[in-house]
């Protein structure tokens, strides 16, 4: 039997990168599956992909109401609710520097990364409460882990994500309900737009290239019940970045051999 048959799952940020990677998962695995994404056009183009099993809602997650119309609609389209994966995030300014932050879009980059989360757990867990419990995954970031210079409120909301998490993960245990983190790292979505390449050889152990594929791995893993008796922790899909730098490359020098270099013969 697939991980999550029967499961009813809404994946927010779903229609790209590690939402939609998700999704396919999901309904892989057995899911029914709503999409949630402020872009319309990819939301319901990756609905369509996925056939009956998946739909699509028009929400921003930073409207309390929109967040509740949108569990209103995973239990009256597919008769439930047992996953939920806080995931849509944005990145905010990037500004390397904290001095040149003119801060203009931290209520908007809160709204979304931290209070969007916040209703989309609340709202969730008010419906797992009272139907057998459930699973909540909530996106945050290797940003929320390891002190970095540059996009000061992004990190500053992912920290939040994790400590929230944590928090009502042991507030919703009596009903059943686990809540869990995922940390991503160095993983190609349309909001990464750096020079991955140089930042893996540098800072990534495991030198391998990550892809949201893996990420939804993890998260499949946190929504299913393998995971039945995990909760509250934060888990890095990093290659190891949130352990430590990889090891520089040494030059192994070998002793000669003292026999052979007697000479003789």
């Amino acid at each position: 039997m697939a991980e999550l048959t029967g499961k009813v799952a809404i994946v927010t940020g779903g229609g790209s990168g590690i939402g939609r990677a998700t999704a396919e998962l999901f309904v892989d695995e057995g899911a029914r599956v709503v999409i949630a994404d402020v872009d319309a056009e990819r939301g319901e183009e990756t609905a369509e992909a996925l056939g009956p099993a998946a739909a699509f809602k028009a929400t921003d997650v930073a409207d309390a109401d929109a967040v509740q119309e949108l569990v209103d609609f995973a239990v009256a389209r597919f008769g439930g609710l047992h996953v939920m994966f806080n995931n849509a995030g944005i990145s905010g300014s990037m500004h390397r520097s904290f001095l040149d932050d003119e801060l203009h879009d931290f209520s908007r980059v809160m709204g979304v990364n931290l209070f969007g989360v916040m209703v989309g757990s609340q709202r969730a867990a008010r419906h797992m409460a009272g139907h057998g419990g459930g699973s909540i995954i909530n996106t945050s970031s290797i940003a929320a882990i390891n002190a970095g210079g540059g996009v000061m409120t992004y990190r500053a909301s992912k920290a939040a994500v994790i400590h929230f998490s944590t928090s009502i993960a042991v507030d919703l245990a009596e009903h059943g309900i686990r809540v869990n983190c995922i940390a991503p790292g160095h993983i190609a979505t349309p909001m990464t737009s750096y020079d991955m390449t140089q930042v893996i050889r540098r800072t990534q152990p495991l030198q391998r290239h990550g892809s949201p594929v893996d990420v939804a791995q993890a998260v499949l893993y946190l929504a299913s019940e393998r995971s039945a008796q995990i909760t509250g922790i934060v888990l890095p899909v990093d290659g190891g970045t949130t352990a430590g730098p990889p090891i520089p490359r040494r030059e192994v020098r070998r002793e000669p051999d003292r026999e052979g270099s007697a000479g003789g013969g």
